[in-house]
């Protein structure tokens, strides 16, 4: 393959509206000419989460704006692209339809070919646009609303080895920020409240650690943060600083145990298949905390395996990941009609079983 494509890139499956253009000459190494990112925290953030009907609106506000914005900084124009994709599931039925519904009018006003992207998708490919690694590679997949691992073989080839059967890590942390009056997002809140904090105070559970399979759950870790909390409050009256920050290190390192724990189970199944190159990698907004990434590096090294994860600012939602899983889709030749339909689930792995519950940020798959 020698030619080159330029693709357009819409997401706006939760909280974020975005627009990129990547580029790609042949084989080299992709190029991202543009990525916009508008984000909606101060909408949201006196309602302590994300609203859907507000996302959705302002989603439906601000599409137009951030591919007016994605073409001017990247110098091109609609003519220069060669095709149009668009996160079409999993999310936010609301914001995924803006986003649908703006990808097909430009593709219906240009001629451009539309590409449906699968969120997910977007996460799981990012180390390919970043590093170029090559299939099969195993993911951790770790957001918002989502946690499972997968081995990808292909643009649209995932075998799930397990996920949460509850809430996603990053809905754990939003509700633990919450519970402690810190900021939303959660994420970075209880990273930062933590690094003044002991550990070793509170010992909270690991949940599931003891079964041998790759599944996780978080809803109890965030229930017995909660006790831990009214404890404290009626034996002391109140939370001073230090009871919150050693609440945050003690969550925060549950956390890691339990998913550098499954990660080395899923390792050994991954590594049972034999992969030319064993790679692994961590992508969505979750891979953003620093103790994580170290816990999972320490892991890799454990079985020999390299470690790579994207720089943070395409762990969190972005349009630049949609763009370059649209192109690897578009280079199989899948195309899709002005029928693409926005859908609130969409497994990546379509043999294995649905994983139950439904989280705050989306339906899991």
């Amino acid at each position: 393959m020698d030619h080159t494509r330029t693709i357009l890139g819409l997401e706006s499956s939760c909280d974020d509206t975005a627009a990129a253009i990547v580029r790609q000459s042949g084989a080299a190494k992709p190029e991202i000419l543009s990525s916009v990112v508008f984000g909606q925290t101060d909408l949201h953030s006196a309602f302590g989460g994300v609203v859907p009907e507000i996302a959705a609106r302002a989603h439906a506000e601000k599409l137009d704006h951030c591919v007016r914005d994605a073409l001017n900084e990247s110098g091109i124009t609609l003519k220069d692209l060669d095709a149009v994709a668009v996160t079409a599931g999993p999310g936010l039925i609301g914001g995924v339809m803006s986003g649908v519904m703006c990808a097909k009018g430009i593709a219906a006003a240009t001629g451009l070919p539309l590409v449906g992207v699968n969120h997910l998708a977007g996460h799981a490919l990012t180390p390919r646009l970043t590093d170029q690694i090559p299939y099969p590679y195993l993911m951790l997949l770790v957001s918002g609303g989502h946690c499972q691992f997968l081995i990808a073989r292909g643009p649209e080839d995932f075998t799930r080895l397990g996920g949460t059967i509850d809430d996603a890590p990053g809905e754990a942390f939003d509700k633990t920020a919450r519970l402690l009056g810190l900021p939303q997002p959660g994420g970075p809140s209880v990273q930062a409240e933590a690094e003044a904090g002991d550990p070793q105070r509170f010992r909270f559970p690991r949940p599931m650690l003891d079964r041998k399979d790759c599944n996780m759950s978080f809803s109890g870790l965030k229930t017995a943060l909660m006790r831990m909390r009214d404890q404290i409050v009626a034996e002391k009256g109140g939370l001073t600083r230090q009871d919150r920050a050693d609440l945050c290190a003690g969550f925060q390192a549950a956390v890691v145990d339990v998913l550098v724990g499954k990660t080395r189970r899923a390792l050994a199944l991954y590594m049972d298949t034999n992969p030319p190159v064993a790679t692994v990698s961590v992508a969505g907004g979750v891979a953003a905390n620093t103790e994580i990434r170290a816990g999972l590096q320490a892991a890799c090294a454990e079985y020999g395996a390299q470690f790579t994860a994207p720089p943070l600012h395409l762990c969190t939602d972005n349009a630049a990941m949609i763009a370059y899983a649209g192109l690897e889709r578009f280079d199989t030749g899948a195309r899709d009609g002005m029928d693409l339909m926005a859908r609130p689930r969409w497994p990546l792995d379509q043999t294995s079983p649905a994983m139950l519950g439904s989280g705050r940020k989306g339906a899991k798959a």
